[in-house]
């Protein structure tokens, strides 16, 4: 998990900010989230584990305190 990027990530809210992603930015092109698989909370960040549609796997996490998100790539 060294390969950790700042991104945009489209962003389902329904009773809190984040709910569920929905796509996000990777190396310049937009990934649809196909199945969100966990997700898990810390005192100041939400994440979750994705799949996208072509089959890969992710690490979405959203840091409260710095309003920012960042993907860890599996």
């Amino acid at each position: 998990m060294d390969d950790i990027i700042a991104c945009a990530v489209e962003c389902y809210s329904g009773y809190t900010y984040p709910d569920q992603p929905r796509a996000f930015c990777w190396q310049g092109l937009w990934q649809p989230v196909a199945q969100v698989l966990a997700r898990w909370r810390t005192p100041d960040q939400y994440s979750f584990r994705v799949l996208t549609q072509d089959g890969t796997l992710f690490i979405l996490s959203y840091n409260e305190v710095q309003d920012n998100w960042c993907i860890y790539p599996e």
